[in-house]
């Protein structure tokens, strides 16, 4: 290299720092774009994988599926078989008199049924619901053991609006007792 001139060795320094500024272009340009895609391609590849055990898993579950939802359709039809039909008022007293039997509560009032009526909080669901105001009185933990059996015992069927105040004119042994008011709403079997 002593053997070149100066003008020489200035243009060498010159081509290698050009080399190595395309050399250092073409790598991020090219390089690291490639070197990119192939990392978003196997993360891609990837997900694909997961989402293909996954609907792999859901196949052979089919038949479990269906057996599932046999039994779930079966239980359906059995608590449809409950559901208010027919007279709905005359059915809903008659049910709620046949439970209070079994309840330290007494409901001497009852209103007139409102429905049946489209259900406003689900749209598009199959069944109607009608409403009945109940009032009465019970001891306050009767009355609690009432509502939280009702609504077991009936999954159709659901307490709202509840109203809670100490019963009137009442003697001094009975300071727990409450009177109560509340509506009761419940679902029509469709087609009734």
């Amino acid at each position: 290299m002593n053997k070149l001139s100066k003008e020489k060795k200035n243009q060498l320094v010159l081509v290698a720092i050009v080399l190595a500024m395309v050399v250092g272009g073409w790598y991020a340009m090219i390089y690291k774009n490639q070197t990119e895609s192939l990392v978003t391609l196997r993360s891609k590849r990837d997900a694909a994988r997961q989402k293909l055990v996954q609907v792999r898993k859901t196949i052979d579950s089919t038949d479990q599926i269906q057996a599932d939802l046999a039994v779930e359709k079966q239980q359906l039809s059995k608590i449809e078989e409950t559901m208010a039909t027919g007279d709905l008022y005359a059915w809903a007293i008659n049910t709620i008199r046949e439970f209070k039997l079994t309840h330290k509560v007494e409901i001497p009032q009852y209103s007139n049924i409102d429905g049946p009526k489209e259900m406003t909080m689900l749209p598009g669901f199959p069944y109607k619901q009608a409403t009945l105001t109940i009032a009465g009185t019970a001891q306050f933990h009767d009355f609690g053991k009432f509502v939280a059996d009702f609504e077991n015992q009936f999954p159709y069927m659901r307490v709202m609006n509840l109203s809670l105040e100490p019963a009137a004119n009442l003697a001094s042994a009975e300071k727990e007792r409450l009177a109560f008011r509340m509506e009761v709403a419940t679902l029509v079997k469709p087609g009734a």
